[in-house]
């Protein structure tokens, strides 16, 4: 069976825990503790180490869901488990204060993952705030990197269905970059 590594990436309180819950087809593994930075996130705990999903989609192929911690007090867990994946969803909390701004944080500390894999961007809570609209996101992402062209879908996290669009979205664009390189990447042999 050919299995392969989605990260779901974001910031605190963007909704991982939930979506890799919507998706799992296993009890998921969650390793939480009490959340001490209520400012940034207000909610009772945070991941602390990784959650852990895994989803079948099709007869011989498995992937196994990881979701990071969010802080960047845990950036030297985000490389090692970056190393075996294949791409990453990252999810963005539309009600946050800079979403735009996490959004390309990410990005930026992820473009070797998006650069042999694949990204697709998940914005979250976008029916609670005012936040930036899915435009305003494509035009943030246009400017601050010109060529890059990464989907950008509104979620509710907890929804299996719109997770399931964004993650078949993410291979359908790893499948197809591994098939035709970009202007970026020299031809495969």
């Amino acid at each position: 069976m050919a299995e392969h590594v989605v990260l779901f990436t974001g910031p605190m309180g963007a909704g991982k825990t939930a979506a890799i819950a919507s998706l799992s087809d296993i009890d998921p593994v969650r390793t939480e503790a009490a959340n001490t930075d209520r400012v940034t996130a207000d909610k009772a705990t945070t991941t602390v180490a990784l959650d852990y999903g895994e989803i079948t989609i099709g007869p011989d192929e498995k992937v196994r869901l990881y979701g990071i911690p969010g802080q960047t007090r845990f950036e030297f867990m985000w490389k090692v488990l970056m190393r075996r994946a294949v791409g990453m969803i990252l999810l963005v909390n539309n009600d946050n204060p800079d979403p735009i701004g996490q959004m390309l944080y990410f990005i930026d500390y992820f473009h070797e993952l998006y650069e042999r894999g694949g990204a697709v961007v998940a914005i979250s809570r976008s029916d609670v705030g005012l936040g930036p609209t899915r435009e305003e996101y494509y035009s943030a992402l246009a400017a601050a990197r010109p060529g890059l062209s990464i989907p950008i879908f509104s979620v509710d996290a907890r929804s299996p269905e719109q997770m399931k669009i964004a993650l078949f979205s993410l291979i359908l664009n790893i499948e197809s970059r591994a098939a035709v390189p970009s202007r970026y990447e020299e031809p495969r042999q």
